[in-house]
């Protein structure tokens, strides 16, 4: 993606004390490590840290009527010149000294908003981008923000659900998350989420929508509902929410894991890829998913460079 010398200004630093309630425009803003806006009722350690919106977008916006301030969409960092929503996660913005990193990319709209009932829709939730610090500063009005394209190299993102109806309930203590969890950092993945889920398609496919499509992380491992029981529908959420199917990955778990057990047969597990991002269901046992993420993990690597165009096909090489 070539956008080289990126360079937008601040308008406008926004805060809300409480939340539930509106933003308002502050004369500065500390960027404080690992928190967010010094004060911001949002901050903490989380990836939602900071949230950013472009003026001129909502310049665009007001100019059709809805005659929003500052902070009204919920934004700390009104910045001109810079349309957020076209720039990938990992994208790191510049400010003074302060440095941070974009996570994520829109949002989902719970609720629908006043702009949203008198306006018909809102620019925050496909516009609005979010961001973690990485370095701390201080942000003004006026202060110019630098744009700086991510490291292709930079380590792989991943994040892992389990599917487990007890789990979920607190009835069962897990622990397949925490185990591909530990061999996805060994493996040098940067893990963002581990989630505990029961066995609604529908909310999984809400999660998983939102980890390819605002996240844009690498890779999404999900552990359990793979099986026989009428409650068992991770493949078929899966399959929802595909782009491309690449049955290759969980053909092959099959394939090793029958070495081990005739019953490996009976696993539905599939894979997929939904934009950028590969999806792989893995067994719900612990060992199970060690087993099939030691299956897969090295060969990933090249699909997933594929994926986010660092490395090229390699037709015609074995």
């Amino acid at each position: 993606m070539e956008q080289e010398n990126i360079q937008g200004q601040v308008r406008a630093v926004c805060i809300s004390e409480k939340r539930g309630t509106e933003k308002h425009a502050v004369p500065e803003g500390r960027l404080v490590l690992n928190f967010g806006i010094e004060s911001d009722a949002h901050g903490g350690n989380w990836h939602r840290q900071v949230s950013l919106l472009s003026y001129d977008r909502v310049k665009a916006f007001n100019q059709r009527g809805a005659g929003v301030g500052d902070g009204a969409f919920g934004e700390n960092l009104v910045v001109e010149g810079i349309d957020f929503s076209s720039l990938p996660v990992g994208t790191r913005l510049l400010v003074n000294d302060a440095e941070l990193e974009i996570t994520q990319i829109g949002k989902e709209c719970h609720s629908h908003c006043a702009i949203y009932q008198r306006m018909g829709e809102c620019i925050m939730p496909t516009q609005g981008v979010f961001a973690r610090v990485i370095r701390e500063g201080t942000v003004r009005p006026g202060d110019k923000m630098e744009v700086i394209m991510p490291d292709p190299d930079r380590p792989f993102s991943a994040a892992v659900i389990v599917l487990s109806d007890k789990g979920a309930a607190g009835k069962r203590k897990d622990e397949s998350g925490p185990a591909a969890k530990e061999m996805l950092e060994q493996a040098g993945y940067q893990v963002e989420e581990v989630l505990l889920l029961p066995d609604e398609p529908e909310v999984l496919k809400q999660q998983l929508i939102r980890l390819a499509d605002g996240r844009q992380l690498d890779l999404v491992v999900t552990s359990g509902g793979t099986g026989f029981s009428m409650r068992d529908q991770t493949p078929e959420a899966t399959m929802a929410v595909a782009d491309r199917n690449a049955p290759g990955i969980a053909e092959y778990i099959r394939y090793r894991s029958m070495e081990l057990t005739s019953r490996a047969m009976l696993g539905r597990g599939v894979s997929v890829i939904r934009k950028k991002t590969l999806i792989v269901n893995l067994p719900g046992s612990p060992k199970a998913v060690r087993e099939s993420l030691g299956f897969i993990l090295e060969p990933l690597e090249h699909g997933i460079k594929i994926l986010r165009g660092s490395a090229s096909e390699c037709a015609g090489q074995r």
